[in-house]
Order: structure tokens, then C-alpha cells, then sequence
């Protein structure tokens, strides 16, 4: 039990951390938004193909991945990266998770595949309190259009999430997907280019910015994702969905520590519900 704790801790920081070095690659403009994904992806595939292909003889790995995998993979981190275009890191995380969870929690409820208590509905109603807190003065509103590409993204996770509890080889599944997804983002990227440009110049694609997109697909997406896909068939699908709840407020955290954002008494309280909310719809 410790050890699965201390594993789901370690890929919800993984998941905040896709969300901090997202926002500060697009936030500067060091990338286009299409190119981060695609590079994002590509840098996961590559070294997660390294990683199982040295475990096994052949390549029968690249079956271990489903087409629903691979195609939600792909719309999350396209969508997740053009709604982090206009979307700070904090906000975008709570549509992000807040839309995760009603996702699992709708296809836990269609599949009639567990109960869901009352305390569990109890404790996540605190939960998203507490995340709709972080909407109040003192944040912008993100646009319609940056808003729907990230719910979007969140509904393509939760379908990513949802297919990872039926992975019987964690890294082999996770790896195949990523192959799969870098090639349908690297398509997308190669329409984008193609596409005149409206009135505007392209976005330079910097060092800087193919360094953290690298850094985001293989430390914080492929070794996380990897982690997050042998972790979820210990989990109920609603435990899953609820543990994602805390992401915006590590998140959060992490941008008053990185990006220098101001700590408000807005944020203590929301936090303090986030969390009290998933510990409230955990116990026993």
C-alpha cells in the first residue's frame, strides 16, 4: 500500500510537471504549439521503444498498444498544448483534471463496474469546490476556444486513463502508443506547416524550447505515463480520477515556485478543500 502511494505521488508530479514545462515553452513562444506536441511525443516514443526493446527479443511490443490509446494519446497532448497557448499553468490543469474526472467517473457509473458511495460523491463535491475556488478573482478567464481544446484534451486523457487499466504489460502498451501517437501528432504538425499563414509569423522554433518539449516526452510523459499505466490496475477507476484532482494544486505550487506566482489566500483554501475532498472520498 505505501509503495503504491508513494508511486501514484510520484506520477501526479509527473503530470504537474507536464503542465509547468508546457506553459513555459508556449507562454514564450519558443515553439509552435503543434511542434511541441509532436516533439513531445516523438522524444517519448523514442525512448520508450529503447527502453522495451532491450527487454525483449522482437518487436511484438508495438501490439501491446490499442487504437484507443494511441488516437486519445494524440488529442490530448495536440489539444493540451494549443489551450496552453492562452491558458496559465494553474487553470489549465484544473479544466484539465476537473474534466478528467467526470469523465472516469460517467464511464464508472456506465459500466456499472464499481458502487460509488456516498462519501465518495460527498468528498468530490468538496474537491471540485475547492478547484472552482481557483476560478474566482484573481484569475482569467480563459476563451471559449483555448477552454474547449483543453476540455478536449481532458476527455481524450480520461479515455487514455480508462483503456491503461486493461494493460497487462505497462511499459510495452504505454511505449506502442506513444509510437503510434507521435506519428498521428507529427502529421497534424506537417498539415499545420503546410497551411498559409494567416496574417501572422510562425512561431521560431528555439533550442530552448525542443529542450523542454524533449524533456516533457521523455522524463515527465513517457517515464510518468509508463509509471501511471502499472499503477492504474490497482486502482478503481474513481480512486484515479479523484487522485488527479490534487494535480492543479501541486501545479499550482509549482508555479509560484518556478514562474514566481503569488501565494493567495484564495489558493490556501482551495487547496485545503482539493485535498480534504480526496481524503474525505478515500477513507475506509
Amino acid at each position: 500500500m505505501i509503495r503504491l502511494s508513494f508511486l501514484t505521488v510520484l506520477t501526479l508530479l509527473a503530470f504537474a510537471g507536464n503542465s509547468l514545462l508546457n506553459r513555459m515553452t508556449l507562454a514564450d513562444a519558443l515553439i509552435s504549439a503543434e511542434a511541441y506536441a509532436a516533439i513531445r511525443l516523438g522524444g517519448g516514443a523514442l525512448a520508450l521503444s529503447l527502453m522495451v526493446s532491450l527487454s525483449r527479443q522482437s518487436f511484438d511490443w508495438l501490439a501491446k498498444g490499442s487504437v484507443v490509446g494511441a488516437v486519445s494519446l494524440a488529442v490530448y497532448a495536440i489539444g493540451f498544448s494549443y489551450g496552453y497557448l492562452w491558458i496559465e499553468a494553474g487553470l489549465g490543469a484544473l479544466l484539465l483534471f476537473g474534466v478528467v474526472q467526470v469523465t472516469m467517473f460517467t464511464a464508472a457509473l456506465m459500466a456499472r463496474q464499481e458502487a460509488i458511495s456516498v462519501s465518495r460523491w460527498i468528498g468530490t463535491g468538496i474537491a471540485l469546490t475547492g478547484l472552482a475556488l481557483l476560478l474566482l478573482p484573481g484569475s482569467v478567464a480563459p476563451s471559449p476556444l483555448f477552454a474547449a481544446m483543453m476540455v478536449a484534451s481532458a476527455i481524450a486523457w480520461g479515455f487514455y486513463t480508462l483503456a491503461g487499466k486493461n494493460a497487462t504489460s505497462p511499459l510495452a502498451s504505454t511505449a506502442a502508443n506513444f509510437v503510434f501517437a507521435a506519428i498521428v501528432s507529427l502529421v497534424a504538425w506537417l498539415i499545420v506547416a503546410l497551411l498559409p499563414a494567416a496574417g501572422s509569423a510562425p512561431t521560431p522554433m528555439t533550442a530552448k524550447g525542443i529542450a523542454l518539449a524533449l524533456t516533457s516526452g521523455i522524463v515527465t510523459s513517457a517515464m510518468g505515463y509508463a509509471l501511471w499505466y502499472l499503477i492504474l490496475p490497482q486502482l478503481r477507476t474513481t480512486t484515479a480520477a479523484l487522485a488527479q484532482v490534487t494535480v492543479p494544486v501541486i501545479t499550482a505550487v509549482g508555479g509560484m515556485i518556478l514562474l514566481g506566482e503569488a501565494l493567495t489566500l484564495n489558493f490556501v483554501i482551495a487547496a485545503a478543500l482539493v485535498l480534504s475532498g480526496v481524503a474525505f472520498s478515500l477513507r475506509r
